[in-house]
């Protein structure tokens, strides 16, 4: 799955359908495009990474642009 380059409030929703519909199968989300994340996309993403592990499934970040790595360090 690749990730939009703005993960705002609008993309929440989105975001979250996709993540739903992938559920069961290891996951590769390439966040390579990513130009902003907000804090409601990224809450998604770690609780989808959460419920991957707990399912004993793998959830790989790939790829990830400056910009996503500056928003998780912040």
């Amino acid at each position: 799955m690749q990730l939009p380059a703005i993960l705002d409030l609008g993309a929440a929703t989105p975001l979250w359908s996709q993540l739903c519909a992938m559920r069961g199968a290891p996951a590769r989300i390439d966040a390579g495009a990513v130009e902003r994340i907000g804090g409601l996309c990224f809450q998604i993403l770690i609780a989808a990474e959460r419920q991957w592990r707990a399912d004993g499934l793998t959830f790989e970040i790939a790829d990830p642009s400056p910009a996503y790595l500056e928003s998780v360090r912040l």
